[in-house]
C-alpha cells in the first residue's frame, strides 16, 4: 500500500459523521449525514433538500428547501430555515402562451426580527390590462406583509413553504382575474448568521 493511500485512509478515518436534522417546525426529519475532522466548521454551512424529503409526499418534489447548521448537539448538526426555490423544470412548466405572469419581490420582516426576501408568482388562465397586474402584486405585497407581522419565522416558514400563503393570495386575486396558479416560488433569510440568536457549537463527546 503506497503511504499515499494511507494518508487519505487515515485521514477519512479521523473524520466524524454528524446527522443533520431539519427544525423541529419540519419535524426533525433527517436530512442526511456529514463527515468532518473539525466540527467548528460545520456551523453556517447549508445543506439543501426537498419537500419530498421533509413530508415524504412525491407531489413535492418540485420544491428545494435551504437549511442552515446553526448548531451541534452531541453528533447531531441542527438547523434553521434558510430559504428555498422552485426547481427550474416545475417553473417552466408553468409557464403559458397567451397568458400574462404577474412576479412581485418584497422585503419583509418576520415577528420576530428575520428579515427576508421573497418571490411571489402568479400565472394567469388569459392575458390581463397591466393595471389588473398590479393590482394583483398590491394584494401579494399586503398579505406577505401582514402575514409576516403577525407570523415568528418559524411559523412563516411553514406557511409559505406548505402553500398556505400562497393559497390566501389566491383566494383575493382570483377576484380581480382568472388566476391558474399562485405562488412563492423562492425566499431567502436576510439575517446575516453572526445575529442569529441560537448559534452555537458543541463538540462531540
Amino acid at each position: 500500500m503506497s503511504s499515499k493511500t494511507k494518508r487519505v485512509r487515515d485521514k477519512w478515518r479521523s473524520k466524524t459523521w454528524y446527522t443533520v436534522v431539519a427544525p423541529p417546525y419540519f419535524g426533525n426529519v433527517e436530512l442526511g449525514a456529514i463527515p468532518t475532522d473539525e466540527p467548528e466548521k460545520l456551523v453556517g454551512r447549508v445543506i439543501d433538500s426537498t419537500l419530498y424529503d421533509v413530508t415524504n409526499d412525491f407531489a413535492h418534489q418540485y420544491l428545494k428547501i435551504y437549511f442552515q447548521i446553526t448548531q451541534l448537539d452531541g453528533k447531531t448538526a441542527k438547523t434553521m430555515f434558510k430559504g428555498h426555490e422552485y426547481s427550474r423544470d416545475y417553473l417552466r412548466s408553468l409557464v403559458r402562451r397567451r397568458t400574462t405572469k404577474v412576479d412581485g419581490l418584497f422585503s419583509i420582516t418576520t415577528k420576530d426580527g428575520y428579515k427576508l426576501r421573497v418571490a411571489v408568482t402568479a400565472f394567469t388562465l388569459s392575458r390581463i390590462k397591466t393595471s389588473q397586474e398590479k393590482e394583483i402584486r398590491a394584494i401579494m405585497e399586503k398579505i406577505i406583509k401582514e402575514k409576516a407581522s403577525v407570523l415568528t419565522l418559524d411559523e412563516f416558514a411553514q406557511e409559505m413553504v406548505l402553500g398556505k400563503i400562497a393559497s390566501d393570495i389566491y383566494n383575493e386575486a382570483k377576484k380581480l382575474a382568472p388566476l391558474r396558479h399562485v405562488g412563492i416560488r423562492k425566499s431567502k433569510l436576510a439575517t446575516p448568521l453572526a445575529q442569529l440568536p441560537q448559534v452555537q457549537t458543541q463538540k462531540a463527546e
